[in-house]
């Protein structure tokens, strides 16, 4: 039998070869929407389902089926919903907890298994691949020591996912505002900060903020191109 692992992002990587290096037993990875059926699972003769980062709703046919283990990087309930990473930073929070939680039919409503500390310092990038790392010792725990989860209790709230548009960053009034727009959009995959002027449109990276302001790496494209080229 075997355990599985499902992620569409490149800092999850070789994430099953570690995990099964770890614990000693089998791990397979999927990182293709195409492969994360019921029937591919299956076929895989998978035991268990572990989803450290997936940006498309989870098919009822699979979590049904197999236990599905999601990572959310907010202290559940609070933070239930999309963007966690950019709403966390957007509210001023400098540190969360990643839950991992059943996957059910209600978004990130299911019960808890365990939940570790998270810095949120740093880039999107930065903080990814440092959840990475988190996620991975969350994944030997929960196969040592497979814990009951318990139902989630506190007070809900809800995340709206985030749009490429809100990117912008010509609303903003303060130079930590930008810093934190600019480094919560920085990372692979991710459509950039970004400001329009003209056909022309200003897209930043790499930030640092000091006393004067902020410094950022900036690409400049026409506007049309970049809106066309958004996810």
């Amino acid at each position: 039998m075997t355990e599985v692992v499902v992620s569409s992002r490149p800092w999850n990587d070789g994430l099953a070869a570690r995990l099964a290096k770890h614990t000693g037993r089998a791990f397979a990875q999927i990182g293709d929407s195409a492969d994360f059926t019921a029937e591919n699972l299956e076929r895989i003769g998978a035991t268990r389902v572990f989803v450290p980062h997936w940006s498309r709703i989870i098919p009822p046919e699979v979590f049904e089926r197999f236990e599905t283990i999601v990572f959310h990087m907010t202290d559940l309930p609070y933070g239930r919903g999309g963007s966690p990473l950019q709403n966390l930073i957007v509210r001023g929070h400098s540190h969360t907890v990643i839950s991992a939680l059943r996957c059910e039919a209600g978004l990130d409503t299911g019960p808890i298994y365990l939940k570790r500390s998270l810095s949120l310092a740093g880039t999107a990038q930065d903080i990814f691949e440092r959840a990475t790392g988190v996620i991975e010792g969350m994944v030997v725990e929960i196969v040592a020591s497979d814990p009951a989860p318990l139902p989630q209790a506190g007070e809900v709230l809800e995340f709206r996912r985030r749009r490429p548009a809100d990117g912008d960053l010509s609303p903003l009034t303060e130079t930590r505002q930008v810093y934190d727009h600019i480094r919560m959009l920085d990372a692979e995959g991710y459509p950039p900060a970004f400001i329009d002027t003209g056909p022309w449109r200003i897209e930043f990276s790499r930030a640092v903020l000091d006393e004067g302001g902020v410094t950022a790496t900036a690409r400049i494209v026409l506007r049309d191109a970049a809106a066309k080229g958004a996810p």
